[in-house]
């Protein structure tokens, strides 16, 4: 079975769905998110082409662990997925904290968050 192939589609699902059902953080609706995917692609399909070559393959993949398509330059389908969803992972992952971040920014703007009661009470 092709092991590598469906780790890569669920990797995929998961991280879509987990967007969509947990994060919220609107990542698909935005043109920065699908120009920054753009560049990682362009750069991925040089390198990756070149390390996946069937002429001379650096990287090697086990055929019964992926699909035998390969698109362009001889790179494998499931690259593209798995980049997917780890690039996707990542940014939405670094959105959430840069969220969680300015939240606790906004909190301690407050004057007390972030100290505890008796720091609060003596401060000048």
């Amino acid at each position: 079975m092709a092991e590598y192939a469906v780790a890569s589609a669920l990797a995929c699902v998961i991280v879509v769905a987990l967007e969509l059902a947990v994060f919220h953080t609107g990542i698909f609706r935005r043109g920065a998110y699908w120009i920054a995917m753009g560049i990682s692609y362009f750069f991925m399909v040089w390198v990756n082409g070149w390390l996946t070559k069937l002429s001379a393959p650096i990287v090697l993949y086990d055929p019964d662990m992926k699909t035998p398509w390969r698109f362009p330059w001889d790179i494998p389908v499931e690259d593209y997925l798995f980049g997917f969803a780890m690039l996707t992972l990542a940014m939405v992952l670094w959105e959430r904290a840069g969220r969680a971040a300015d939240a606790s920014d906004d909190e301690r703007a407050d004057g007390s968050a972030g100290m505890d009661d008796d720091r609060a009470g003596r401060r000048a």
